[in-house]
């Protein structure tokens, strides 16, 4: 099961998505749990800071999947939101 981010705007870089999801305390984190192979995408361990995520793409980060959707947004704001309702993929 997934937890469910929805971006407004994509791509979105991997880093940002961690620190916007608060999934590491910031930036700086981000940067270090990425470039240390701590997170995969798609399947693939990813030590690119700025790699760009889409909707789609699944996003594994401390022990949690995360599969990444574009939501129809209000606005032009391109701020990230996690649903941590599990979906049944």
């Amino acid at each position: 099961m997934k937890n469910i981010i929805e971006i407004y705007a994509e791509p979105v870089e991997l880093c940002k998505l961690l620190k916007f999801e608060n999934l590491v305390a910031s930036g700086g984190e981000a940067k270090m749990v990425i470039t240390s192979g701590l997170v995969k995408v798609n399947g693939q361990i990813e030590t690119r800071k700025r790699k760009k995520i889409s909707s789609g793409d699944v996003v594994e980060f401390a022990g949690e999947t995360f599969q990444v959707l574009l939501a129809d947004s209000p606005h032009d704001d391109p701020w990230i939101e996690i649903d941590r309702t599990e979906s049944s993929d």
